[in-house]
């Protein structure tokens, strides 16, 4: 009886693995699957440990969470490479902005994540069970999009929290996701949260992930993501008023070195 399960349970793996070489779509559909059941399984383990550790909800568990997220890479055959890793040791609290991709982002968020650093999410991700409550746990600050009012009353204290606790913000300024292989145009919220707090931006940025990763054709494999955090932009003395050209020139950079890490040189040049 033992031996008969077991032969069938080869004959499924064989016959997946044949269908994942044969089929994109069913590479892509598997692949995902097994990514968000990984993120299930290991939030809970991870919420189970931040609360042996640390009692719970606290930026100290993002040092756990880490931990654990950074193992994914080996299951999905990525490799990543990171430049700049200095420019993370400002003095004080700093705002920490980067392109956003996929669901895949939260591999090179905590690849490179710095201590005592929280990121700003979507409120309804805190309602994705185990997920949610690892993001929880970790400190992350929920906004709700879809009231601008309760948005800028948020960012408003994330700014007081940010001097008062010295604490970086990791926040996408694009604010959804673009799997494209270029920038969306920024908003501005990010922008008039340094100013407010006077704190330097500090741009990071993910090459395209479209060379292994695009869900429009079923792409997924494994390959290699290159990140470069770069220098600090500083925001002292600046005002409501410099928003637009703070922001403005942290897109034209970020464009330039998203294109450049991605290997079109061509592209970078024309956005100059």
């Amino acid at each position: 009886m033992e031996m008969g399960w077991l032969l069938w349970g080869t004959a499924v793996l064989l016959l997946l693995h044949v269908l994942m070489e044969l089929s994109p779509t069913v590479n892509f559909a598997l692949r995902i699957s097994f990514y968000c059941a990984l993120c299930l399984v290991v939030s809970a383990l991870a919420a189970v440990a931040c609360l042996l550790v640390n009692g719970g909800r606290t930026v100290k568990n993002m040092r756990i969470i880490k931990a654990f997220v950074k193992t994914f890479k080996y299951f999905f055959g990525l490799r990543f490479e990171v430049k700049g890793l200095e420019n993370f040791k400002v003095e004080g609290p700093a705002l920490i902005v980067s392109n956003h991709q996929s669901i895949l982002d939260m591999m090179g968020l905590m690849e490179v994540l710095p201590d005592n650093c929280v990121q700003v999410g979507k409120k309804e991700l805190m309602y994705m069970g185990s997920v949610g409550l690892i993001m929880y746990l970790g400190g992350v600050i929920f906004i709700n999009r879809k009231s601008t009012s309760s948005a800028k009353m948020v960012m408003s204290e994330v700014a007081k929290t940010m001097v008062t606790e010295n604490t970086k913000v990791w926040v996408y300024p694009e604010g959804t996701r673009n799997c494209t292989g270029d920038l969306l145009p920024f908003k501005k919220g990010a922008f008039h949260l340094a100013v407010q707090a006077q704190v330097p931006v500090i741009p990071v940025v993910y090459s395209s992930f479209t060379t292994f990763y695009n869900p429009k054709t079923k792409l997924f494999t494994s390959g290699k993501i290159k990140v470069e955090i770069l220098p600090p932009i500083e925001t002292k003395g600046l005002t409501s008023d410099d928003v637009t050209d703070l922001s403005d020139r942290c897109f034209s950079t970020m464009r330039e070195t998203l294109f450049r890490l991605s290997g079109h040189p061509g592209e970078a040049k024309d956005s100059s």
